[in-house]
């Protein structure tokens, strides 16, 4: 059954149907408004197609844990803490680990034209002027759609998946969509939720605004370790 508010087909699972259209930030937009994300088989594969799960990813921003380890990388500012200074490198790097990956040319176009747009957005991890860890996503009203993580030095994507979750609580938004749930999300507090139930979830999250840029702005100064421990104790 198509999602409510959009046209195309979707599957259940990552193997049906191709995406007809052009990938553009209007029908991105559109699609992630009615609970439907892209993906592709492979980076070399051409085509992408419309996914829904039956089961979602979430992680309820009030019952985010941290882990000790974490916060213990963040009272030690290990990294350098950026958002969008390297949006095209945290996509690429996504789209080149190990395990494989669903980002394709397509896709990593189509939200880079997104980015410019002001709806999509990267988290960085940095050290010593090298971008060591990080994930994007993207944003509509108070909802975030976390979109694909990565890193090259221990802790850097758990530090930005915190960075993250303090942005978001601070700014306001609702809801964090994960998509799907993995062992390591489920460390910080993720779970599944029917797709009724998600899209409940999502209306609301669409119904209210929220700021991206309001930890930036609380902060004096640079995004640190500690201001993010300090930003994620006063809204939990």
């Amino acid at each position: 059954m198509p999602a409510p508010g959009f046209p195309c087909p979707v599957s259940d699972a990552p193997d049906r149907p191709e995406a007809r259209e052009r990938l553009d930030p209007e029908l991105l937009l559109r699609a992630y408004a009615a609970g439907v994300f892209p993906m592709a088989d492979s980076a070399e594969d051409d085509d992408v197609f419309w996914v829904e799960p039956k089961l979602r990813g979430i992680l309820p921003l009030d019952h985010f844990h941290l882990p000790r380890s974490v916060a213990k990388l963040l009272r030690q500012d290990r990294f350098e803490h950026r958002v969008d200074t390297a949006f095209g490198e945290v996509v690429g790097a996504c789209a080149a680990r190990d395990e494989g990956t669903w980002i394709n040319g397509d896709i990593r176009a189509a939200y880079g034209e997104l980015h410019r747009a002001g709806h999509a957005h990267s988290v960085e991890c940095w050290q010593d002027g090298e971008l060591v860890g990080g994930l994007y996503g993207v944003r509509l009203r108070s909802a975030f759609f976390g979109e694909s993580m990565f890193t090259r030095v221990s802790g850097a994507s758990k530090a930005a998946l915190a960075h993250l979750v303090a942005r978001l609580r601070t700014g306001g938004f609702t809801l964090l969509d994960t998509q799907f749930l993995t062992d390591h999300l489920a460390r910080f507090g993720a779970a599944e939720v029917p797709r009724d139930v998600y899209r409940t979830y999502l209306a609301s999250a669409l119904s209210t605004e929220a700021d991206f840029d309001q930890l930036t702005t609380m902060v004096s100064g640079p995004v640190s370790g500690q201001s993010i421990l300090q930003a994620l104790t006063q809204t939990s």
